[in-house]
């Protein structure tokens, strides 16, 4: 993706001391975890970026994924498998963490479920997804599936073979809630997060404009159900 001069220094001044949603999803997977636990990783990539982080933290590291892996990874166990198809033991995980995969996910009553069955008692369940009512998750559900590869490639520079189809099914706070609630999992936190607008990147006053939208809906409690990402940590009981 080509970045604005002008949009990353807006960035930098009106963004660069808040946390971006990433940061706060490991907190959270850290925070979970204890040391020597459990950590899959539902949707880990073809390199296991983010949990490869946990390295020496859990005593198992295990990732999941359709995609085809780069290749071994020393220390970490890699599968091939979906959230609502695992094919891993139940009782077995400490931790399940998902990043950015949520919102592709077409049976989330499945997925939850398969989570819960997996998550060993008193286990965590943490993601974070798009939320359903962000104006990119809208205008990527208005816009055909068969065409996202082409434009996220172009928009975001991402490689069309990593670009999945877009549900949306499971990307509220009260669909969440009735879906945690029916696998056997209780809510711990379940929030809204915001960050710098990251598909304006490359246009400065569009970006302008897409930073004083994030500023004016993250400023006012009873708007940030607008705010890009949803950030939910389930507990087994």
């Amino acid at each position: 993706m080509s970045v604005s001069p002008m949009a990353e220094r807006f960035r930098e001044r009106f963004f660069g001391g808040d946390e971006h949603p990433y940061r706060t999803f490991e907190h959270e997977v850290r925070r979970a975890l204890q040391s020597g636990g459990s950590l899959l990783d539902v949707g880990c990539g073809r390199s296991a970026p983010v949990l490869r982080k946990y390295s020496g933290i859990a005593g198992r590291l295990t990732g999941l994924d359709l995609v085809e892996f780069n290749g071994l990874i020393e220390g970490v166990e890699l599968r091939n498998g979906s959230i609502s198809d695992t094919g891993l033991d139940g009782n077995s995980f400490d931790v399940v963490m998902a990043r950015s995969v949520m919102e592709h996910v077409a049976d989330p009553v499945a997925a939850f479920q398969e989570v819960s069955r997996v998550l060993a008692p008193n286990g965590t369940f943490v993601f974070l997804t798009a939320n359903f009512w962000d104006y990119a998750s809208i205008v990527a559900k208005a816009v055909p599936n068969r065409l996202h590869p082409w434009i996220v490639e172009r928009v975001e520079g991402r490689a069309p073979e990593d670009v999945f189809p877009v549900e949306y099914r499971c990307n509220t706070k009260s669909r969440i809630r009735r879906l945690a609630s029916d696998s056997g999992l209780r809510i711990e936190r379940l929030d809204y997060l915001g960050q710098y607008p990251a598909y304006l990147l490359f246009n400065g006053p569009l970006f302008l404009a897409g930073t004083a939208y994030e500023k004016l809906i993250g400023r006012f409690s009873s708007l940030h159900w607008l705010r890009g990402w949803i950030l939910a940590v389930l507990k087994k009981d």
